[in-house]
């Protein structure tokens, strides 16, 4: 027993060591654990990750047609808008048809006119810094088209590219500055027209290619890519000898790498949304002969250029390019993917001659609906205008690379996190879009070469330019959510109907 005894009273003490040691270390791991949580550089990344992007469960762009900034907002209060001298314009175009110079006048007219747009209409509207052949190129711009819904014809004033719109006209797009985000210095990405635009949109790039499934057959093709079908049969500008476009029917080869191959493989929803309607927009704007097509998630032209893309039909996601009913409905049920892009039909476009009005009514339902939605409390809607469409701006565009940047165009950002009443000065283009999806769903991933998996021989990687703003800076994520604004889709304006 005294033996017995003994064992124990040895076994407890040393129990009691143990105990100790294990306490200490319990101690020290703790110590240890405060000291990293409370440390600078930890405390830098927990503030990071709780500055809030990733609040943003569902980015939703709207992209319409064919307006400049100055078009739109150059007299909002605040923005870097027409230059004037006691609201009078101290800026003017030449007018080389009727001798002087006009300057930016408001402008009532449902239907515009706009000029031509493509590569050689940028170059020559800017003039080498001056921005002072707006009118010039609109007076050169082809009349009596074969298709007269053709909005890329000049057959309304021809002078109306230096017109501008205001508040009277355009009340729900001004609504939404007052209450969200307007950006001042949002640019076009390429220096060009409406295909490159929306290539650039989902890829960052435009190019044409030789082989399906080979990135690197890829070369840079700012005026003219690979065309969609809508496009075979006309003639096409020429590269390495070869004609873009092949018999009516030949599909494009876009093999270089999209968005929705990195969205497919981060497990990332999307949707494409797409409009029945005609499409206004020839391949070369400058051009405007061709007749209207039908465009549908099914029959796509140079507005949706997903299907076309060797990655979309790779991964199986042909079907996220759908009617835009389906956005309504998802909307209703807050089902919406991640990332959303809707696209127009020419009605509803703003593309000239289409109505201002029409755009509006179609942009403020879009909206109303989100705002309707269950999603709306965690989205970020981005909206803006493909390319300047001819009409004036006087901020000359930064050059990033052989690509663009293209002329400034309208940006709003539209979210219950969105900062009040801000006007965004920073240099952006849509580029930003796609690094804000990139930070927010895909660990800051890019579309880079060297990285992405899928290598092509894009110049730059647009996303990381040192130039591009971030769109982070848009939003407030620690305050109290912004309610909705529901805007009347038929607001009282202004605008003078076509005769």
């Amino acid at each position: 027993m005294i033996l017995f005894s003994r064992a124990c009273s040895a076994h407890s003490s040393q129990l009691r060591i143990k105990f100790a040691r294990y306490s200490k270390v319990l101690a020290v791991s703790a110590s240890l654990l405060l000291t990293i949580l409370f440390h600078p550089l930890f405390a830098k990344s927990k503030k990071s990750e709780a500055s809030g992007i990733h609040k943003i469960k569902h980015v939703i762009i709207i992209m319409q047609e064919n307006r400049s900034f100055d078009s739109y907002f150059g007299t909002f209060p605040g923005v870097e808008g027409i230059p004037m001298d006691a609201g009078v314009p101290t800026v003017c175009n030449p007018d080389p048809k009727n001798g002087g110079c006009v300057k930016p006048y408001h402008d009532a007219q449902d239907a515009n006119g706009g000029g031509p747009h493509g590569e050689a209409a940028s170059i020559a509207a800017i003039d080498g810094g001056k921005m002072d052949g707006f009118l010039a190129q609109a007076e050169s711009g082809r009349k009596g088209c074969l298709a007269g819904s053709n909005p890329v014809c000049t057959n309304s004033s021809l002078q109306d590219a230096m017109g501008y719109h205001d508040e009277r006209e355009i009340p729900n797009y001004w609504a939404y500055a007052r209450a969200f985000v307007l950006q001042d210095h949002m640019f076009e990405p390429n220096a060009s027209w409406s295909l490159p635009e929306h290539l650039f949109q989902v890829s960052a790039w435009s190019a044409y290619c030789k082989q399906h499934n080979h990135p690197e057959s890829c070369t840079n093709a700012l005026q003219a890519p690979g065309m969609p079908p809508d496009f075979g049969g006309r003639t096409a500008p020429v590269f390495g000898g070869e004609a873009r476009n092949g018999p009516p029917g030949t599909r494009p080869i876009y093999a270089w790498t999209d968005l929705t191959y990195l969205l497919h493989k981060h497990h990332v929803s999307w949707g494409y949304y797409v409009v029945k309607g005609s499409e206004p927009d020839c391949e070369d704007d400058s051009q405007v002969n061709c007749p209207p097509v039908k465009q549908n998630a099914r029959t796509p032209g140079i507005w949706n250029p997903l299907p076309y893309f060797d990655t979309v039909k790779e991964d199986g996601e042909l079907n996220r390019i759908q009617p835009i009913e389906n956005f309504y409905e998802q909307a209703r049920k807050g089902t919406l993917p991640a990332v959303v892009w809707i696209v127009p039909s020419g009605e509803v476009s703003e593309h000239p001659p289409a109505l201002v009005s029409a755009g509006q009514t179609f942009v403020t339902g879009l909206i109303n609906a989100v705002m309707k939605s269950p999603n709306w409390k965690d989205c970020a809607i981005f909206l803006s205008w493909d390319d300047w469409g001819g009409f004036y701006d006087h901020v000359v565009p930064p050059k990033v690379d052989e690509n663009g940047y293209g002329l400034r165009v309208p940006g709003l950002v539209i979210s219950p996190y969105a900062k009040r009443a801000f006007i965004d000065k920073q240099i952006l283009s849509f580029d930003a879009y796609l690094k804000f999806i990139e930070d927010d769903f895909l660990h800051g991933m890019r579309l880079d070469p060297k990285t992405d998996g899928r290598p092509d021989p894009r110049p730059t990687v647009r996303e990381d330019v040192p130039q591009l703003g971030d769109l982070v800076n848009d939003f407030e994520f620690s305050r109290r959510p912004l309610p909705p604004l529901i805007l009347p889709q038929h607001p009282k304006t202004d605008l003078i109907p076509p005769q």
